[in-house]
Protein backbone atom coordinates (compact mmCIF):
# COMPACT_ATOMS: atom_id res chain seq x y z
CA UNK A 1 0.00 0.00 0.00
CA UNK A 2 1.08 3.57 -0.84
CA UNK A 3 1.00 6.47 0.87
CA UNK A 4 1.89 9.57 -1.25
CA UNK A 5 0.76 8.57 -5.22
CA UNK A 6 1.40 10.63 -8.67
CA UNK A 7 -0.72 9.72 -11.85
CA UNK A 8 -0.01 11.47 -14.35
CA UNK A 9 -2.87 12.46 -16.95
CA UNK A 10 -3.09 12.74 -20.46
CA UNK A 11 -6.12 13.94 -22.09
CA UNK A 12 -4.75 12.51 -25.52
CA UNK A 13 -7.70 10.44 -27.05
CA UNK A 14 -5.72 7.29 -27.08
CA UNK A 15 -5.34 7.27 -23.28
CA UNK A 16 -7.20 5.62 -21.17
CA UNK A 17 -7.20 7.61 -17.60
CA UNK A 18 -9.79 5.49 -15.98
CA UNK A 19 -7.52 2.07 -15.66
CA UNK A 20 -4.41 4.40 -13.69
CA UNK A 21 -7.11 5.91 -11.46
CA UNK A 22 -8.64 2.22 -10.45
CA UNK A 23 -5.45 0.90 -9.46
CA UNK A 24 -4.29 4.52 -7.39
CA UNK A 25 -7.31 3.24 -5.20
CA UNK A 26 -6.93 -0.09 -5.16
CA UNK A 27 -2.89 0.62 -4.05
CA UNK A 28 -3.80 3.37 -1.65
CA UNK A 29 -4.02 3.15 1.68
CA UNK A 30 -6.44 4.97 3.55
CA UNK A 31 -4.97 8.11 4.06
CA UNK A 32 -2.78 8.19 1.26
CA UNK A 33 -2.51 11.79 -1.24
CA UNK A 34 -2.96 11.18 -4.62
CA UNK A 35 -1.84 13.65 -7.17
CA UNK A 36 -2.91 14.04 -10.90
CA UNK A 37 -0.81 16.01 -12.76
CA UNK A 38 -0.93 17.29 -16.14
CA UNK A 39 1.68 18.71 -17.73
CA UNK A 40 1.27 21.66 -20.60
CA UNK A 41 3.66 21.64 -23.50
CA UNK A 42 5.43 24.69 -23.99
CA UNK A 43 4.43 26.69 -26.88
CA UNK A 44 7.16 27.91 -28.96
CA UNK A 45 7.61 31.82 -29.07
CA UNK A 46 7.07 31.46 -32.74
CA UNK A 47 3.40 30.36 -32.71
CA UNK A 48 2.13 32.05 -29.13
CA UNK A 49 2.10 35.52 -31.19
CA UNK A 50 -0.62 33.74 -33.13
CA UNK A 51 -2.81 32.82 -29.81
CA UNK A 52 -5.52 35.14 -28.31
CA UNK A 53 -3.27 36.90 -25.01
CA UNK A 54 -6.18 34.95 -22.72
CA UNK A 55 -5.72 31.68 -24.41
CA UNK A 56 -2.69 29.36 -22.32
CA UNK A 57 -4.49 30.92 -19.34
CA UNK A 58 -8.24 29.64 -20.40
CA UNK A 59 -6.69 26.13 -21.52
CA UNK A 60 -5.56 26.22 -18.28
CA UNK A 61 -8.09 26.73 -16.28
CA UNK A 62 -10.17 23.91 -18.48
CA UNK A 63 -7.25 21.72 -17.49
CA UNK A 64 -7.31 22.23 -13.89
CA UNK A 65 -11.59 22.05 -14.34
CA UNK A 66 -10.80 18.58 -15.64
CA UNK A 67 -8.45 16.94 -13.09
CA UNK A 68 -10.84 18.30 -10.65
CA UNK A 69 -13.31 16.50 -11.74
CA UNK A 70 -11.53 13.06 -11.66
CA UNK A 71 -9.83 13.90 -8.22
CA UNK A 72 -13.15 13.65 -6.84
CA UNK A 73 -13.77 10.21 -8.46
CA UNK A 74 -11.22 9.61 -5.94
CA UNK A 75 -10.73 9.77 -2.37
CA UNK A 76 -10.56 13.03 -0.32
CA UNK A 77 -6.86 13.57 -0.54
CA UNK A 78 -6.86 13.58 -4.33
CA UNK A 79 -6.18 17.05 -5.86
CA UNK A 80 -5.37 17.92 -9.52
CA UNK A 81 -2.20 20.15 -10.61
CA UNK A 82 -1.23 21.61 -13.98
CA UNK A 83 2.27 22.77 -14.63
CA UNK A 84 4.12 23.34 -17.71
CA UNK A 85 7.09 21.84 -19.58
CA UNK A 86 8.74 18.61 -21.29
CA UNK A 87 5.86 16.23 -19.76
CA UNK A 88 8.95 13.21 -19.08
CA UNK A 89 11.15 15.54 -17.38
CA UNK A 90 8.55 18.03 -15.93
CA UNK A 91 7.30 14.84 -14.05
CA UNK A 92 10.34 13.66 -13.00
CA UNK A 93 10.96 16.65 -11.58
CA UNK A 94 7.89 17.36 -9.89
CA UNK A 95 8.54 13.58 -8.10
CA UNK A 96 11.92 14.48 -6.92
CA UNK A 97 10.53 17.85 -5.26
CA UNK A 98 7.13 15.56 -3.63
CA UNK A 99 8.38 12.52 -3.26
CA UNK A 100 5.66 10.42 -4.17
CA UNK A 101 6.10 6.58 -3.24
CA UNK A 102 4.09 5.20 -6.44
CA UNK A 103 3.89 6.70 -9.78
CA UNK A 104 0.88 5.32 -11.88
CA UNK A 105 1.09 5.82 -15.65
CA UNK A 106 -0.91 5.04 -18.81
CA UNK A 107 0.69 4.06 -22.00
CA UNK A 108 -0.10 3.43 -25.55
CA UNK A 109 1.59 0.62 -27.37
CA UNK A 110 5.30 2.11 -28.85
CA UNK A 111 5.64 2.38 -31.77
CA UNK A 112 9.13 3.00 -33.70
CA UNK A 113 9.55 6.32 -33.14
CA UNK A 114 9.02 5.56 -29.20
CA UNK A 115 11.72 3.20 -29.91
CA UNK A 116 14.27 5.57 -31.14
CA UNK A 117 13.33 8.57 -29.37
CA UNK A 118 11.78 7.12 -25.83
CA UNK A 119 8.10 7.61 -24.80
CA UNK A 120 7.45 9.59 -21.47
CA UNK A 121 6.49 6.26 -19.91
CA UNK A 122 10.05 4.95 -20.67
CA UNK A 123 11.38 8.04 -19.69
CA UNK A 124 9.96 8.05 -16.07
CA UNK A 125 10.59 4.28 -15.50
CA UNK A 126 14.36 4.50 -16.29
CA UNK A 127 14.57 7.56 -14.41
CA UNK A 128 11.96 7.77 -11.34
CA UNK A 129 13.67 7.50 -7.73
CA UNK A 130 10.65 5.62 -6.97
CA UNK A 131 8.25 2.58 -7.36
CA UNK A 132 6.95 3.17 -11.63
CA UNK A 133 3.80 1.14 -12.54
CA UNK A 134 2.58 1.37 -16.09
CA UNK A 135 -1.05 0.47 -17.33
CA UNK A 136 -2.04 -0.42 -20.91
Amino acid sequence: MYHNILVPISFDPERDVTAPLKLAQILATPDAKITLLHVVEQVPSYAISYLPTEYMAQARAALQQELDGLAKTLPDQAVGQVIEGHSGRSILDWAEQNKPDLIIMASHRPGMQDLLLGSTASQVVRHAACAVHVVR
